[in-house]
């Protein structure tokens, strides 16, 4: 019998995660520059790393002949400083996609179920599927979380509950008072895991705090990450908050030494460049006003979103985006998120946005 049929059949059945195209991978297939080449398809800061994380990065390559801080004391404690959190509440991970596989491999397995919605981000349904989990995927709502669906789809062997807030790939919101009130109707057996890897993008007006809910609902496990805001997508990591003997269960699961030394020193100096922040959430919000606004004049209906980038309809999206391509543009087509019809394009500099309006408008015709 062949070796890899000795693998679960849940395990083979999995598609496997499709990201998005390199730079040089373009280049070489089109025969481009790469300096000419602009990549708007992952929701990476375009500002790029913050320069105290730059220069905390420099000081920790003397020591990467030692293995790293396994238990992340320091950058623990920056965050536990920070959210006014004890340390024993906070998990580390490389990435937060990290976190999201810790709490699958803690509460899921076969017989056990996870909600989600449609049009979720694609690790819910790789880390539910690769544990022989059931998926149960609630229809979105204009493209977003239908928090009563999904309440009454919670089935009795229902052990984990994904929402992304801001969602991705749609950029969609839910209120934090609606979020909350969700939480507390959910069964206390039942993981609430709320994914806020876009929450630094919010405008004040919408923000909420969902860390002071920990003490009120003991199933919600939160998690963010360095990839976003804070420019750090290259080193990979990522943090969650729950209560600590939920906390300790995923530390269980956690590999050793999963964030590696440049990362947690980069990150634990990221957090505090607030100035570095505070300039990319300003330039986020106003190349989303100028995309949206160039978007519907080009007759392209968007989806509103809270987060780093717009996603739009456009006919033949497959056909657009690939004159993208040949033009040097690379966004995100949606196809294996069920919006076949959809692009989805990050928010970038300035000038970056210019090209890729340009492209877009040259790829229309």
């Amino acid at each position: 019998m062949d070796l890899c049929e000795q693998s679960p059949s849940y395990v083979r059945a999995i598609a496997p995660y499709q990201p998005g195209k390199p730079i040089s991978e373009l280049a070489r297939e089109m025969g481009l520059k790469e300096k000419k080449i602009i990549k708007l398809a992952s929701n990476e800061n375009p500002l790029g790393v913050s320069p105290k994380a730059k220069s905390a990065i420099k000081k920790a390559i003397a020591e990467l002949g030692r293995y790293p801080d396994g238990n992340a004391f320091d950058l623990r404690a920056a965050l536990a400083k920070r959210y006014g959190v004890p340390a024993e509440c906070i998990v580390v991970g490389n990435g937060s996609n990290d976190l999201l596989e810790m709490a699958a491999a803690v509460f899921l397995g076969p017989g056990r179920s996870a909600v989600y919605s449609q049009h979720c981000f694609a690790v819910y349904p790789l880390a539910t599927q690769s544990r022989g989990a059931r998926s149960i995927v609630v229809p979105a709502k204009n493209y977003g979380h239908d928090l009563e669906a999904m309440a009454a789809a919670i089935a009795p062997d229902t052990r984990v509950v994904f929402i992304a807030n801001p969602n991705n790939p749609t950029g969609t919101f839910v209120p934090g008072g609606e979020l909350e009130a969700f939480i507390a109707r959910v069964p206390r057996e039942t993981a609430v895991v709320v994914d806020e890897a876009y929450t630094e993008y919010l405008p004040r007006e919408l923000r909420y705090d969902s860390v002071g809910w920990l003490a009120k609902h003991p199933n919600l496990i939160l998690t963010r990450t360095f990839s976003k805001v804070y420019g750090l997508a290259g080193l990979r990591v990522g943090f969650g908050f729950m209560q600590p003997a939920v906390a300790d269960l995923l530390n269980r699961v956690r590999q050793p030494f999963n964030v590696n030394s440049l990362a947690l020193a980069a990150a634990t100096a990221a957090l505090g460049d607030r100035k570095f922040v505070a300039k990319s959430t300003q330039m986020n919000r106003a190349g989303m006003v100028r995309l949206e606004r160039a978007l519907r004049k080009l007759g392209l209906e968007t989806i509103p979103s809270c987060a780093n980038f717009v996603t739009f309809r456009v006919l033949h999206a497959q056909a657009v985006y690939q004159k993208l391509l040949r033009q040097g543009v690379i966004v995100r087509p949606l196809a294996g998120y069920e919006m076949p019809d959809h692009l989805r394009v990050t928010v970038g500099t300035p000038g970056e946005n210019e090209r890729f309006l340009e492209a877009l408008e040259t790829a229309l015709d």
